[in-house]
């Protein structure tokens, strides 16, 4: 009997103890959730709320709070590996010991196999050490400093200022803000950290996004990119400056094979719609370096019109003539001139089994038989489309103004910033495949005349899986032509044709010099009036 009431004494103590430790589970979730901290500031980059109405901001305000909470428990998951890599270091050198005393427990020899991080902490540690972070270094002159870029929650500033040309803006791409909201996330987890506080004792205040100030960020190419960025301190003097640095990892091996290009052939296609004389020039170096060098090329040449066919006819027909070269086709179009349907007819106008590249051309291009090798080896079917970024040419009647005569073509074909530009704007030589072309869509052909079909069919690439492969060509260059824009064009194709013919003409300098002729020259005749005085 005693035993009886003994064993239910027992339960329902164990059932009262098991409440008690439920409640007090329940009540520990609820002091670990994540507090909505709302008066932090949002690390958007658009700037402003997105919304004016309550219901909106406060969602706002749950998803930052969590977004914060997610960013605070992957830094502490991270420090945790960070602390599991040392137990395993240390367990391997344990290990090690062992093995060289001969006293290695049986069954342990798998654990001894445990790959170490040592090279690779040392190699990152050696980064930071060789990186002008801490200290400067030597330079040889002001052309080999690296600047650093300012960046604040919103805004980026920048010297160099890519296709954009804009010296401050958001950051358009997706890697570069992340990277700098990453920056500055890790830096507010850094700064709030138990680590932290403890080494400032004064410091009470948690750092919020608001905090923030500025930062300047740069990257050494074979080292890695730094960043300082500045918070606000306790007193309006008072400032918190912060240091990281993201180390670049040693150089790796992604793959090794060779590429045979003797049977990959280039269809050349070339819209056209009179210009003979160009043409003419066009042939002179086709023949040079397709004809007698390359000698896998194919030519399509898509003419609109019958004005000066003729002619067009005739050079072609010279050319077969005397090289014995007939693999080109002449395709007529009685129809208005425009660039995307031509190249589009053309590449629909193969008819050969072969998934063939094409390469879209203007009768204006020069190009070498190394750039036809970058062609081949820069594009790959269903992977790859390249697209060359060309050096185009000053107008040679400013560029040599102080020369009797002016340089052959082929001397004109130099690369520097008084000859010419990149033309990082221009999208309209490619190299892609026929096939990729065809899934792509092709060209807009409701696009009438010039511009604009170039960059729709490059936005397509980007917008889909295919690599696009886009690098300045040593062997492309754009040759100086008049250039007239119609009035019949609408204002943003108008506008885009005046831009290209004033960056066209000269340099800037060059430019400067011919705007301030009668200065130059005023200034030029009181010196020598001086010197004869003298």
């Amino acid at each position: 009997m005693f035993k009886r009431w003994l064993l239910a004494l027992l339960t329902r103590v164990g059932l009262i103890v098991l409440g008690l430790c439920c409640c007090l589970s329940l009540f520990y979730l609820l002091a670990c959730k994540p507090a909505t901290h709302s008066s932090q500031q949002s690390l958007l980059w658009s700037g402003g709320a997105t919304s004016k109405e309550g219901y909106m901001a406060l969602l706002q305000e749950r998803e930052d709070s969590h977004r914060h909470y997610m960013n605070s428990l992957s830094k502490q998951i991270a420090q945790l590996k960070e602390a599991l890599q040392e137990r395993t270091q240390q367990l391997q050198e344990s290990l090690e010991k062992a093995k060289t005393r001969g006293i290695l427990p049986q069954g342990l020899e798998s654990l001894h196999k445990i790959p170490a991080q040592t090279d690779l902490k040392d190699f990152l540690r050696s980064q930071l050490s060789q990186a002008e972070v801490n200290s400067g270094v030597k330079l040889p002159s002001e052309y080999a400093v690296i600047p650093f870029d300012t960046f604040t929650l919103r805004r980026v500033y920048q010297l160099e200022t890519g296709l954009t040309r804009h010296p401050e803006e958001r950051p358009v791409r997706r890697d570069r803000r992340d990277e700098l909201i990453g920056t500055l996330e890790t830096a507010l987890h850094v700064l709030n950290g138990p680590l932290q506080h403890a080494d400032n004792t004064r410091r009470k205040h948690t750092f919020s996004p608001s905090d923030f100030i500025e930062g300047l960020t740069r990257t050494e190419q074979d080292k890695g990119t730094v960043y300082e960025l500045m918070f606000k301190g306790d007193g309006p003097r008072d400032f918190t400056q912060l240091v990281l640095f993201r180390p670049f990892g040693p150089v790796m091996k992604v793959k090794s094979e060779s590429v045979d290009t003797r049977s990959t052939l280039i269809n050349i296609i070339v819209p056209l719609s009179k210009r003979p004389e160009a043409f003419r020039q066009f042939i002179n170096s086709f023949r040079e370096v397709c004809i007698q060098q390359d000698r896998r090329i194919h030519l399509t040449v898509v003419y609109f019109g019958r004005d000066q066919i003729d002619q067009v006819k005739a050079v072609l027909d010279q050319t077969s003539r005397e090289t014995r070269f007939r693999s080109f086709t002449l395709i007529q179009l009685n129809e208005e001139f425009s660039r995307g349907r031509g190249l589009d007819v053309g590449a629909r106008a193969w008819r050969r089994s072969q998934n063939v590249l094409l390469f879209f051309c203007d009768v204006d291009i020069h190009f070498t038989a190394d750039f036809l090798t970058s062609c081949r080896l820069n594009a790959e079917a269903g992977k790859k489309v390249y697209y060359p970024v060309l050096f185009s040419q000053y107008n040679p009647s400013i560029i040599y103004s102080n020369q009797t005569l002016l340089p052959s073509v082929q001397q004109q074909l130099v690369i520097r910033k008084d000859a010419g530009f990149w033309r990082d704007f221009g999208f309209g030589m490619t190299c892609q495949y026929r096939s990729d072309f065809l899934n792509i869509g092709g060209f807009d052909r409701s696009i009438k005349g010039w511009g604009l079909e170039d960059v729709h069919l490059y936005r397509k690439y980007l917008h889909s899986k295919m690599m696009v492969v886009r690098s300045p060509s040593r062997g492309l260059f754009h040759l100086w032509h008049e250039k007239s824009c119609a009035d019949e064009l609408p204002p943003d194709k108008y506008k885009m044709c005046m831009q290209t013919k004033a960056m066209s003409e000269a340099s800037h300098g060059q430019l400067g010099e011919l705007f301030f002729k009668r200065e130059i020259e005023a200034h030029l005749s009181s010196q020598k009036q001086t010197n004869r005085g003298t």
